[in-house]
């Protein structure tokens, strides 16, 4: 994927309100929970019938039980000339069981109640629950890819906006499959019913109902409009206060350092305000929707009243049906205006799935190959031909680098910032690709390697150590059961952290907060040689492992790596020179290529690059002193 899929701007991209193409895929996810799908789609078209009978009972009682006896055909309801033609076939009259006739309807209007609360409860339940699995499985899905893309991608993408992509966007998806398409499904079958029985009831009744929902639709679109273009930018605003927040939250030591805390409050109170606003806006939307529906459905009612009640006074129709039709008025026009927010689901959900799906469909392009190769014993012979490489086209990081380390041997690595001495670690591990040439481990292409078995057989400890909230014992193991608290205690008394360790309460369980917080640099580093260490690797790389040290500690870990890196293949990148002085070969890099290469007494006799540098580092001692160095060397 050549652009990021994040920045706040992305935000802006709402899509269709119905895509079929994403909604195939997102059935998909369904289909595993085919059976609580389908019990649900029962439920709701049996809670949508059951909403049908209430009135349809009124309508009875009214009409047989609760008006006096001598009614008039033409003044019974629909419903209730049925029930009365069935009772008179079986030689029973409304009038002599008026009393347990009301009882009947009571107890049936009652049963229907509760089964409509039980059939909705049951319908929730089930919703819910399907989509919490669905949840599941798709943030699964994400993650897992996640964990596969190439680092490439993440220097891309901010992430922020990936975390988004499990969580809110996934919480979208939810929604619309328990609270949008699911209850516009329910809605419709509702319409469709009380539309049909008000036709039943009286059809020139019914078109008196359904004169008011051209304004209703009218209503409804502007509503619909206007809260599109203000979700849009409630979504903007909301996305650029996350992104200060992450920014400033990440750099408060920067802030507090500079005395910016001042600057940085008034440009998130500026931010902050302006999706107060935009908000604000959408509330208004609401504030005249709302009591708008309420305004046109009473005119709908009004109207009912009016010429249905002269259509009873006339004898038209029956009180029953008239009350009838009030009651199907009100829950016909409530599914109407719930239908535009129903419309805000399923634009969102839309939205969510382009994201979520476009991320997931994104390319892994470092992988193993059919025929990987995984050797049971890895030798550590490493080897770089003619490699080059860059970050970004147009701008070479490494131009023609070759060397060899042969198994058993340490190779330093120095060079200016921005040389390219991280990137070799980057390489062989095959974090990122070569553009040209060759990495060999063992003597086979790292891009032949099985990823899982060459970055086991490497370990790397960086200047930046990265430690998982847990304990101190679950991040030397980082969840490798077969690395028992035996070997974990034996790592970090080899590199001398086990003196800090047992002071913290608890020790090895002793908790370790995010990032590492409450523990020193120092101790961090030496939590992340022990955790190296205790997977005994056949690479060891070191990449500026000992620059956040102090000098006493420093030496104590020299003693420890001088036992360590026997039979290891070492690379170590370093900027102190102290600390490589005894490799076999020190690779001096310059602007991306290889200035010099040899011994550290064959580099001070060049005088070149590796030279000046010792020079730099050791200039508080006399010339003299470094030329007696060299002479002690030759």
């Amino acid at each position: 994927m050549s652009e990021p899929i994040g920045g706040h701007h992305e935000e802006e991209v709402l899509g269709k309100v119905y895509d079929s193409r994403l909604m195939r895929r997102l059935v998909s996810y369904v289909r595993p929970y085919g059976d609580m799908a389908l019990g649900s789609l029962g439920l709701i078209i049996l809670s949508s019938l059951l909403q049908l009978i209430g009135p349809l009972a009124t309508a009875v009682a009214l009409d047989l039980f609760i008006r006096s006896p001598g009614t008039a055909p033409s003044q019974v309801s629909a419903p209730g000339a049925v029930v009365r033609n069935f009772l008179l076939a079986r030689g029973i009259f409304p009038a002599d069981i008026a009393v347990s006739g009301l009882t009947a309807v009571s107890v049936l209007y009652l049963a229907v109640l509760i089964l409509t609360f039980l059939a909705l409860y049951a319908q929730g339940y089930v919703l819910q629950l399907m989509g919490q699995y669905i949840m599941k499985d798709l943030r699964g899905q994400i993650f897992g890819h996640l964990q596969r893309l190439p680092l490439n991608f993440y220097d891309k993408n901010p992430i922020g906006r990936l975390v988004t992509r499990v969580t809110t966007d996934v919480d979208s998806l939810n929604e619309m499959f328990t609270a949008g398409l699911v209850s516009i499904f329910g809605d419709l079958v509702l319409l469709a019913g009380i539309v049909v029985v008000l036709f039943w009831l009286d059809w020139r009744l019914a078109l008196v109902a359904f004169s008011i929902i051209p304004l209703l639709f009218t209503l409804t679109s502007w509503f619909r409009i206007r809260v599109r273009q203000s979700f849009r930018e409630v979504r903007v605003k909301i996305a650029r206060i996350n992104s200060f927040l992450q920014e400033h939250i990440t750099g408060m030591p920067v802030v507090q350092l500079f005395n910016g805390e001042g600057r940085a409050f008034q440009e998130f109170d500026r931010i902050n305000g302006d999706h107060r606003d935009i908000n604000v806006r959408s509330i208004f939307y609401y504030a005249v929707f709302f009591p708008g529906v309420e305004l046109v459905s009473a005119i709908g009612v009004g109207l009912l009243i009016y010429v249905g009640g002269g259509r009873t006074i006339s004898g038209a129709i029956s009180v029953g049906a008239l009350i009838a039709f009030l009651q199907y008025a009100q829950r016909f026009y409530q599914p109407l205006s719930d239908l535009s927010e129903k419309y805000n689901i399923l634009q969102s959900a839309m939205a969510s799935s382009e994201r979520v799906f476009r991320l997931i469909d994104t390319p892994v392009t470092i992988a193993s190959p059919e025929q990987a190769y995984s050797p049971e014993v890895v030798q550590g012979d490493l080897e770089f031909e003619d490699v080059r490489f860059s970050y970004k086209e147009g701008e070479p990081v490494l131009k023609g680098i070759s060397f060899r380390v042969r198994p058993g041997e340490t190779l330093a690595v120095v060079g200016h910032t921005g040389a390219g001495k991280s990137t070799l670690a980057n390489l062989l591990l095959r974090f990122y690709d070569i553009d040209s040439g060759m990495v060999r481990v063992d003597g086979v292409d790292v891009r032949g390697w099985d990823l899982a078995r060459l970055r086991r057989s490497v370990a790397m400890v960086l200047q930046d150590v990265f430690l998982f909230s847990g304990s101190v014992g679950a991040n030397i193991r980082l969840g490798n059961e077969a690395i028992g608290d035996e070997r974990i205690r034996w790592a970090a008394g080899e590199v001398h952290a086990l003196q800090f360790i047992e002071r913290l309460p608890g020790g090895f369980d002793a908790v370790v907060k995010e990032r590492g917080a409450g523990l020193s640099v120092g101790q961090k580093q030496l939590i992340a040689f022990a955790r190296a260490l205790a997977f005994d690797p056949s690479i060891l790389i070191l990449d500026e492992a000992t620059s956040s040290i102090d000098t006493e500690t420093e030496q104590l870990i020299q003693q420890a790596l001088e036992r360590l890196l026997v039979g290891r293949t070492s690379i170590v990148i370093a900027h102190r020179l102290s600390t490589i002085q005894k490799a076999n070969h020190i690779l001096v890099l310059h602007k991306g290529e290889v200035r010099e290469y040899g011994t550290h007494q064959e580099l001070l006799a060049m005088r070149g690059i590796y030279y000046r540098l010792y020079l730099l580092q050791y200039k508080d001692q006399e010339l003299g002193g470094v030329e007696k160095a060299i002479a002690a060397g030759a």
